[in-house]
């Protein structure tokens, strides 16, 4: 990597000097005869470091430096002064200047300056870097899994996060679409302001248009004082609104109002207050479907959808089941004080066979039940819930011993295709291959496919 640095004097001979000693040790330099040029290529980036005078006539060095630091604070600069300068300069690097050199300019000094604050800038670059990756680590801790389906939403969520779009969130009831929010909101630059969540289904039309936009007192019986609603309390940061698609047309109007003007007033009120709220939704309808049926506004349906994220259901990301299965068991372990380390591998197999139809949620309950049951440090089938005990005789196969590998091979993909009941796609899905790669085999041992 070559550090590219700019170096500002209003005397061509130090200016060209410094840029021909500079180019020597390796580095792209670029010049600027006063402080107004000199802040004009910084701000067109690509620049590592500066190297300016302090006295020039228009922008000075030490304007340059307030102007630098309030756009870029901690940027490097190595200031250059003349006699009867050095205070100004000490007061330059209280604004954060890297360090200042006296005129005439040592070269060999301003070689060793340049190198050490280069070096401290990549260590700062690299500490950020961290910071930032353990920040997004943090904050997606919550949303467990490491499958494909996962990595693909993480993705998106570090797109989309450091914008203003509004994003809906899809799928089904307890696949965790609220922990999506959360991780969209802690990693956007609106994480200091307020979360305000509104389980739209949880109220009826009346409350929830009271609870989203406030009321004036006397807007209605029982309001009996002034109330902000959740956009007033949400501004500067953002609203998650899960369940969407059970809000009534007449809401859906303001919101729509909100979401084109980011105006509304009160229930009663004539005062018109104008909010900065980043939306999130979420629901577990098709709105599509809801739309044809005339159910939901389209224009609503477009302002929510800008970025679309879909939460798989559980069974289509069983890869993330041991995982799970071990955050629960350590969560739930430790909030009941009890020993339980393991599940029994027969246990785990009635776990990865079911097909999870209430989701994490489900599976985060039934682990919880069966660390309460457990009266040892490893959970049995006999811990499980009643449900899923009917499936511990399902999922295993009867293999002899001394079968050729293609037997067992062939048993295998048999047993898991009609335990799918021939459903190709998630009969590959279990087995852990691609369906072009099953079919293939079908042909090889002469499965009827």
């Amino acid at each position: 990597m070559t550090f590219r640095i700019l170096v500002i004097d209003d005397e061509k001979n130090i200016r060209e000097g410094l840029a021909e000693y500079l180019r020597t040790d390796g580095y792209d330099v670029i010049i600027a005869e006063n402080g107004d040029e000199g802040w004009l290529l910084f701000n067109k980036g690509d620049v590592d470091l500066i190297v300016s005078d302090l006295k020039m006539p228009g922008l000075s060095g030490e304007e340059l430096m307030r102007k630098v630091q309030v756009a870029s604070p901690g940027f490097p600069v190595i200031i250059l002064t003349g006699h009867g300068t050095i205070d100004i300069a000490v007061s330059a690097m209280r604004m954060g200047a890297y360090d200042f050199l006296s005129k005439p300019v040592d070269l060999d000094h301003l070689s060793l300056k340049v190198k050490r604050a280069l070096e401290a800038r990549e260590l700062y670059f690299q500490h950020r870097r961290i910071e930032e990756e353990l920040q997004r680590k943090k904050q997606f801790k919550s949303i467990i899994g490491n499958s494909r389906n996962i990595r693909e939403i993480f993705n998106t969520i570090n797109k989309v996060a450091p914008t203003k779009a509004s994003i809906l969130i899809t799928g089904e009831s307890g696949v965790g679409k609220e922990l999506v929010a959360d991780a969209i909101h802690d990693l956007s630059s609106r994480k200091d302001k307020p979360l305000i969540k509104v389980h739209c289904a949880a109220l009826s039309a009346s409350l929830l248009e009271s609870e989203l936009f406030g009321h004036e007192k006397g807007a209605f019986t029982g309001a009996i004082s002034q109330k902000k609603g959740r956009f007033e309390l949400a501004s500067g940061g953002t609203l998650f609104l899960d369940e969407i698609g059970e809000i009534d047309q007449n809401i859906q109007i303001k919101l729509l109002r909100v979401l084109q003007e980011k105006k509304f007033e009160r229930v009663g009120g004539e005062k018109t207050i104008e909010v900065d709220v980043r939306i999130i939704a979420a629901t577990n309808k098709d709105l599509k479907m809801e739309i044809e049926k005339g159910n939901f506004r389209e224009d609503l349906y477009f302002r929510l959808n800008v970025v679309n994220i879909h939460v798989p259901p559980l069974r289509e990301r069983k890869d993330d089941i041991p995982l799970l299965i071990n955050s629960f068991l350590k969560e739930f372990a430790q909030e009941n004080g009890k020993s339980v380390e393991t599940i029994q591998e027969k246990a785990r197999s009635c776990l990865y066979a079911y097909d999870w139809p209430g989701n994490i949620r489900e599976l985060r309950n039934c682990i919880e039940s069966s660390v309460v049951m457990c009266q040892s440090n490893s959970i049995s089938v006999d811990d499980l819930p009643p449900a899923f005990r009917s499936t511990s005789e399902e999922g295993f196969i009867n293999l002899v011993l001394g079968a050729r590998m293609e037997d067992y091979e062939k048993t295998i993909i048999q047993e898991t295709l009609s335990y799918c009941k021939g459903n190709k796609s998630k009969a590959a899905d279990m087995l852990g291959i691609g369906r072009k790669t099953l079919l293939r085999k079908l042909a090889e041992y002469g499965v009827e496919n």
